[in-house]
């Protein structure tokens, strides 16, 4: 699914879900430099980012896949 990720101020980092019309803030994330593991984001669905290289500069559109079995709302 396609995802944008971004940086603000007040949450840190976040992404938007275009087709779920979806903000939430990323809360924990598999790598330091967020690239090519796994993201948590606030409402419990964990996705998968491409590896890509530590100092591309956000906000981004990516591709991301949602592993199945998270926690729901």
């Amino acid at each position: 699914m396609k995802v944008m990720i971004r940086r603000s101020p007040e949450t840190g980092l976040s992404i938007y879900v275009p087709k779920k019309d979806l903000e939430e803030p990323i809360v924990e994330w598999e790598h330091e430099t967020l690239w090519g593991g796994w993201i948590r984001i606030a409402n419990g669905w964990v996705l998968d980012l491409p590896a890509m290289a530590s100092d591309t500069t956000l906000p981004i559109t990516i591709n991301a896949k949602k592993r199945g079995g998270e926690a729901t709302e």
